[in-house]
């Protein structure tokens, strides 16, 4: 890519999306083009298109997708998939079309069966059964990789997909509804410290930033204890789903910035598999079984859900108990991926779950 090349980021404001956006300025590309949804509805396919029209990115970056934890995505299975899947089919469709040079997919790790090999292979892809709680979601995801893959062995197109583990980082979703487990846990043990410590100037100032369920920084002591109690917030306690059991691996979204950044200016499609490259759409392309070309990313390392509550219990100096509700699903009870086929690309990552968490907990209070 030349520095000056158009580069269009879907989903910019996003906690992947805006990190690669302050990466690429931070390695002096200029011509960064992002809309916010007010501005351009993914899901509107003639919007998408117009942009397209307009705008004639030459690479594209789709980090924009309907994202949320494990709450959320029981909840609201039609949305994930529907949603998500109208959203990858219009951008990446409309970059076909307008002739994009490179577009990287971002995905993420849940395309992998509940009881894939661990650590987790591109290999172990449509093995077997998805985990139920986010089976909507993968598919879609399934569905964008494959899609990407489609293009590129039929057409020559250079589309890549990367699957990230479990991102966390600078503007991650805090809402105590739709959010995934980091940073989650963060915002409740903060809570419970404060009502623990009865510092209440500190839980309504909270509330002002982010309200749950419409109860802010306003609402009636009774009404907040009440919607804390909901989310397992209690004076003397926090009551976190599950057993605590299940194994998980965390990537800094700044290090999967930089790692999509590294795809972009470095690898293409020819080297995500393995022998000498094909000529799209010929005898001997469909002679080869060409699959699995998406790339892993992730720290590969893994860290259990109780240790990871243990870690920010010391970063924010939460002092009181932590329970567990196994009465509540744990999701896969193990999901760590093999990432040689990054680190034999080149790419390494750089920010360690200890202080990762630590980094995440200071953004959080900057940004009450």
């Amino acid at each position: 890519m030349k520095k000056n090349s158009k580069i269009y980021i879907a989903g910019h404001r996003g906690l992947v999306g805006s990190a690669i956006w302050n990466n690429l300025e931070s390695k002096g590309y200029t011509n960064l083009v992002g809309r916010t949804h007010k501005e351009l509805d993914l899901l509107d396919g003639a919007a998408v298109k117009r942009f397209f029209d307009e705008e004639q990115p030459e690479y594209v970056v789709l980090a924009a997708a309907h994202v949320g934890g494990i709450m959320a995505n029981s909840l609201y299975r039609a949305d994930f998939i529907y949603e998500n899947l109208q959203i990858q089919q219009n951008v990446i469709g409309e970059s076909f079309r307008h002739n994009v040079k490179k577009l990287l997919f971002l995905g993420s790790t849940c395309i992998y069966p509940r009881e894939a090999k661990q650590p987790i292979t591109e290999t172990e892809l449509l093995t077997s059964p998805l985990e139920y709680t986010n089976e909507p979601y993968a598919i879609a995801k399934i569905a964008g990789l494959k899609l990407c893959e489609s293009f590129n062995l039929q057409y020559g197109t250079n589309y890549i997909a990367v699957m990230p583990t479990n991102l966390y980082g600078p503007r991650d979703n805090f809402n105590l509804e739709t959010s995934h487990v980091l940073p989650a846990m963060i915002r409740k043990i903060y809570l419970a410290k404060q009502l623990h410590e009865s510092n209440w100037e500190a839980i309504r100032k909270d509330l002002a930033s982010r309200p749950v369920e419409g109860v802010n920084g306003d609402s009636s002591e009774s009404d907040i204890i009440a919607i804390l109690a909901k989310y397992g917030i209690h004076a003397d306690h926090l009551l976190l789903w599950g057993s605590g059991k299940p194994l998980r691996e965390f990537l800094w979204s700044e290090d999967m910035a930089d790692a999509s950044v590294f795809i972009l200016e470095n690898i293409n499609f020819n080297d995500t598999y393995q022998g000498e490259p094909v000529t799209p759409c010929t005898q001997e392309m469909a002679k080869r079984e060409i699959r699995n070309c998406h790339i892993n990313i992730g720290s590969g390392k893994e860290i259990s859900i109780a240790q990871l509550a243990d870690l920010c219990k010391k970063a924010i100096n939460y002092n009181g108990e932590i329970r567990w509700d196994t009465t509540k699903p744990d999701g896969t009870m193990r999901k760590l991926t093999d990432i040689s086929k990054l680190h034999s690309l080149g790419w390494h990552h750089n920010m360690e779950i200890e202080d990762g968490v630590k980094s995440l907990f200071e953004w959080y209070i900057q940004n009450l």
